[in-house]
C-alpha cells in the first residue's frame, strides 16, 4: 500500500507541473506597443576620430 501512495503522490507532481507549463499564461503585464526613439542620431566617427 505504501508504493501505491507514493506512486500517486509522484503522478499527482507530474500532472501538476504539466499543467502549470500547459495552462494559458496567468501574468499581468501592462500592455506595451512600439516605443518612439527618443536619443541623438549616431555621429559620423568612430570614437571621437575620423
Amino acid at each position: 500500500m505504501k508504493l501505491m501512495e507514493m506512486l500517486k503522490r509522484m503522478m499527482q507532481y507530474l500532472s501538476d507541473g504539466a499543467a502549470n507549463i500547459f495552462s494559458p499564461n496567468r501574468d499581468n503585464y501592462p500592455a506595451t506597443g512600439a516605443q518612439p526613439f527618443s536619443d541623438d542620431p549616431p555621429s559620423d566617427t568612430i570614437h571621437g576620430t575620423k
